[in-house]
């Protein structure tokens, strides 16, 4: 009878166990799910913000057409990236959006009448604070995804996790011409 006992306490030990690696495993998957969600918010934010900046340069520089488009293109390819969830063309994408805004921000240096102009100053302020958050949220995300990973890969976690159905996240990576300064006498010279 006291080995009964035993048994049923160590069953049910093991299966308390188990369950707290199963919700431990859901929290990490539910904490990447909402640093995601933060990105997405924030990407839609610049998304919103993003025409109104063309369309006050579009005002002053009627003969910069090519870096009003880019900025246009990249734009969509974002936030098609960012529907789709595909973490990779977001991050491609961004890159490029990137390199557009770069752009827009030299060219705008040779019209003083824009760099003075209140909206575009205040657009251009707004942009750059939501492109901090982003990169604050992309650090948060990676943090997120790591937990995630590591877990899945762990022992027992990855026992409990081949029941359930838990998938590895993937790290929001950029290429390493993104990560290198930017060129800002280069910028000048290309236009």
């Amino acid at each position: 009878m006291v080995t009964l006992v035993v048994l049923a306490f160590l069953v049910l030990a093991l299966l308390a166990y188990l369950v707290g690696i199963y919700n431990g495993l859901v929290r990490v998957g539910a904490s990447v799910k909402l640093a995601w969600s933060n990105i997405d918010v924030l990407l839609v934010q610049r998304h919103d913000e993003l025409p109104k900046l063309v369309e006050v340069c579009r005002q002053y520089m009627e003969y910069e057409r090519d870096t009003l488009e880019r900025v246009a293109k990249a734009r969509s390819a974002v936030d098609a990236a960012r529907s789709s969830g595909n973490v990779n063309s977001v991050g491609a994408a961004e890159q490029e959006l990137r390199a557009g805004l770069g752009g827009l921000y030299a060219v705008a240096e040779r019209y003083p009448d824009l760099k003075a102009n209140e909206a575009f100053r205040q657009l251009q302020a707004r942009i750059s604070g939501l492109e901090t958050a982003i990169a604050d949220r992309r650090e948060i995300y990676n943090d997120s995804v790591n937990a995630n990973n590591v877990r899945l890969q762990t022992f027992p976690d990855t026992l409990v996790a081949s029941f359930g159905d838990f998938h590895p996240g993937k790290l929001l990576q950029f290429s390493s011409a993104e990560k290198t300064d930017v060129d800002v006498k280069g910028l000048f010279a290309a236009r």
